[in-house]
């Protein structure tokens, strides 16, 4: 149960507790709060109960005092009848209103008690009985006034209650010292409990801490079907998504060194080749040649450029600020064809499309689009070819390749995924993933589905409509 001082956010420092400081010390403040409770309620109770019983025990000595008619004779020479001499520290008075003094007394003498208006109301007649508590000399004595047979007088009982307060005091130091061994306990208990409850926690604690400092991905046990069981379940489905992307993560940096390495082996080599021809004294290249060369660097500068863009595209979670306007998808449909004609120059696309216009991020839709049309002609055979159609909104790509397989339409647009048969091809399986982003940015759709040709089938839908929005304001 260790404790360590941290900065609260005010400017305060306080104490950060373990859960099962937090426990025992939860567990203690409760039991101590119910003691209190019963032991205040039982307190109150006792002391009521007390007082009850020594008011009835009062009023009944008073009248039967009263009944016995030797009133004149008790408070003239003191003899006590023997329901006196049953209680200890007894006074009595006789209120006489036709007398000089009113209030004659008997063992009055240690304490003299002040009798008031309440005993003069009984001698009077207005009241049949009266009980109060007095002080006198710092001592709490209980004062009953009954009224007698004689018209002015009041025949007065009094008790001290010395005695009564005696047994409250040692009743609430015997429930103070129970209500103290009953919080210790509940303490001890309240830490076992916690020990023994969070020995699961503690358990999961050490696997978790283990995981992290050794990178090792493995599931956690899981006992029971309890919370922590629960907890445990959910951090191993934690653990096996961050097992998959790491997983991926890797084969990206794979693929993607793969990919970088043959574009830039070939642009070193056909630089080799023109810097050769540019030294004096080395073979001079045919004009051809020289074009064909130059060709080759800018399709792979193009290449590097493309995955690179696709990388930087993906890695950032918020994309940056775009330039939003409304765009003739037909017209970005048409640049990517004719973009991809060139990567794949013996393919043919059958090409049909209707107006849409869309409100959006030109570049992004266009990166899209050539994505769609770059992973047909990726499973096109050489001279196959590729059915495009847009239809209000609605951009259907067909090609002739194997399609795709049922396991791997789930997956086909995550991020850095590639099924079995694409290892051995070229691509970061980056393009389609590109796609949905583009896709769920601009409020639409993307879903993949088979060919009538046997092949597979892309769909993409943007919102948008059949004609132009003249009325377009930009936010």
């Amino acid at each position: 149960m260790s404790a360590s001082p941290t900065d609260h956010p005010d400017g305060r420092r306080h104490t950060r507790r373990s859960l099962a400081a937090r426990v025992t010390i939860l567990t203690a403040l409760a039991a101590g709060a119910t003691v209190a409770l019963v032991a205040f309620g039982a307190y109150l109770t006792v002391r009521m109960q007390l007082q009850a019983t020594l008011d009835d025990s009062l009023l009944e000595r008073a009248n039967r005092a009263v009944e016995s008619g030797s009133i004149e004779a008790m408070t003239a020479d003191c003899s006590l009848p023997t329901w006196a001499v049953d209680s200890a520290d007894v006074r009595i008075a006789l209120v006489d209103l036709d007398r000089e003094p009113t209030v004659q007394t008997c063992y009055f003498s240690k304490h003299q008690l002040r009798l008031g208006a309440p005993e003069v109301g009984v001698a009077s007649g207005n009241f049949d009985s009266s009980i109060r508590t007095i002080y006198a000399g710092g001592q709490p004595y209980r004062v009953v006034a009954v009224h007698t047979s004689e018209p002015g007088e009041a025949f007065v009982v009094a008790q001290s209650l010395e005695g009564q307060q005696t047994v409250l005091r040692k009743l609430g130091i015997v429930m103070l010292l129970f209500g103290i061994a009953g919080v210790i306990g509940a303490g001890l208990a309240g830490w076992a409990v916690a020990r023994s409850g969070l020995r699961p926690v503690r358990r999961l604690t050490a696997e978790v801490e283990e995981i992290a400092r050794t990178e090792d991905l493995h599931p956690i046990p899981v006992e029971g079907d309890d919370e922590i069981a629960r907890l445990a379940t959910a951090f191993n489905q934690m653990l096996a998504a961050l097992a998959a992307s790491r997983d991926r993560q890797r084969q990206l940096v794979a693929d993607a060194g793969h990919e970088l390495r043959t574009p830039l082996t070939s642009l070193r080599t056909n630089l080799d080749l023109l810097t050769q021809s540019d030294t004096p004294g080395g073979a001079s290249l045919p004009v051809e040649a020289r074009i064909e060369l130059m060709d080759d660097v800018r399709a792979q500068i193009e290449e590097l450029t493309t995955l690179i863009g696709d990388l930087v595209e993906l890695a950032r979670d918020e994309p940056l600020t775009h330039v939003v306007e409304p765009i003739d998808l037909p017209e970005i449909v048409d640049r990517a064809i004719a973009r991809v004609r060139r990567r794949a120059p013996g393919l043919t696309f059958d090409v049909e499309m209707g107006s849409w216009f869309v409100v959006g991020e030109s570049a992004g839709i266009e990166r899209a689009v050539t994505n769609l049309f770059d992973n047909a002609a990726k499973w096109s055979p050489e001279d196959g070819n590729v059915t495009v159609r847009l239809v209000d909104g609605t951009l259907t790509v067909d090609d002739e390749g194997p399609g795709i397989a049922e396991a791997d339409r789930p997956h086909v647009f995550d991020r850095f995924y590639r099924s079995a048969e694409s290892r051995g091809m070229s691509g970061s399986g980056l393009g389609l993933s590109i796609v949905r982003q583009v896709a769920e940015r601009h409020s639409g759709t993307v879903r993949v589905d088979d060919a009538p040709g046997g092949g597979a089938r892309l769909v993409l839908w943007l919102p948008g409509s059949a004609s132009p929005v003249p009325d377009w304001i930009p936010a």
